[in-house]
């Protein structure tokens, strides 16, 4: 990606990366993880090139396609299709690193966007950090 990232959140989950890789891995998972989703379903498969249709908790709908999934990287990458935020070119990674000294993992979320409505930059990309915020902090709690 050209630039620097748009929003980047990052965290230390106390669990090996394979069993943090586990749960979060499969695409449609969301709501098994992420307390902002209340049910995903998946369109064309589970694979790459599938769509995630997932609905947040305050009713709002998002579509997103994953666009790489690595086993080895633990890492996959997505773009929103279609969302009621105010923005396009949405390209977000999440990768898993391990922390060999404590057996922990170091996980990152890193999006890539542009805004279609510059008076609602900020409140956008603080939306995508309390997106990412919430998703670890749960990820922290359940392995903790």
């Amino acid at each position: 990606m050209e630039g620097k990232p748009r929003v980047y959140e990052s965290a230390v989950i106390p669990a090996p990366r394979q069993q943090v890789w586990q749960k979060i891995r499969d695409f449609n998972a969301l709501p098994a993880w992420h307390p902002g989703i209340a049910k995903s379903e998946l369109e064309g498969g589970d694979c790459v090139g599938c769509v995630r249709h997932f609905f947040l908790q305050n009713g709002a709908e998002l579509r997103e396609r994953l666009l790489a999934l690595s086993d080895l990287d633990c890492t996959c990458v997505y773009s929103i299709l279609e969302s009621p935020m105010p923005l396009k070119n949405y390209v977000a990674t999440l990768r898993l690193h391990e922390i060999t000294a404590t057996n922990q993992t170091f996980a990152e979320w890193i999006a890539y966007f542009d805004v279609t409505d510059a008076s609602a930059e900020a409140d956008t990309v603080e939306t995508v950090h309390g997106v990412f915020k919430t998703g670890f902090e749960s990820l922290v709690k359940f392995f903790g």
